[in-house]
């Protein structure tokens, strides 16, 4: 229903033609690859495949891809700018807001919700590469012994890295360090 009131919405402008609609980020790839639109809008969470992943997939494509999502979390922000988004748009947005960045996507500018950037430059993740590969595990709901298997180190160096995010992030367990990332956008699998 909401996917059908974008497109409406958009069709309204007389310069914007809607040719294609997915279900999923799946089907939005696939329907990028075979209709070779301008522009594809993408929401962080679909399912099968989320926008973040899907935009990873068009990266370098001749296709500009915007993301418009309640999702203003500065993690999803960072992984969506590395993977080459045009736009980054919260759904607080008007729908003329929307078609004005849209247009301005076309004309090579690139379009991000102010306070996202300002988030960015608050707060960065503050794990290391490995310890984020090791509290992606943990959420997945791998134990110290499964955890130090996948990534080929001793149980205790595993307890180590565990200890350190819990100190970088100031919190008192496990639970709490997943929370929190989650709630920065921080905990994307690689």
């Amino acid at each position: 229903m909401l996917l059908d009131a974008l497109a409406a919405l958009l069709e309204m402008q007389e310069d914007f033609e809607i040719i294609g609609k997915a279900a999923n980020g799946e089907e939005a790839v696939a329907l990028v690859e075979t209709l070779q639109p301008d522009i594809c809008i993408l929401d962080i969470e679909m399912p099968v495949m989320s926008g973040l992943d899907a935009a990873e997939r068009l990266k370098g494509g001749p296709c500009k891809v915007v993301i418009l999502t309640t999702f203003t979390r500065a993690g999803y922000f960072e992984r969506a700018v590395k993977a080459g988004v045009s736009a980054y748009l919260s759904k607080d947005n008007s729908s003329e807001e929307l078609a004005a960045a849209i247009r301005s996507v076309m004309n090579g500018r690139r379009i991000y919700t102010k306070e996202l950037v300002e988030d960015v430059y608050v707060e960065e993740n503050p794990l290391t590469g490995r310890e984020r590969e090791v509290l992606v595990l943990v959420a997945d709901g791998k134990s110290t012994k499964e955890i130090a298997g996948v990534l080929h180190l001793s149980g205790g160096t595993v307890r180590n890295y565990i200890s350190g995010i819990l100190e970088k992030l100031g919190v008192k367990n496990r639970i709490e360090a997943i929370s929190y990332c989650r709630e920065h956008g921080w905990l994307e699998p690689f």
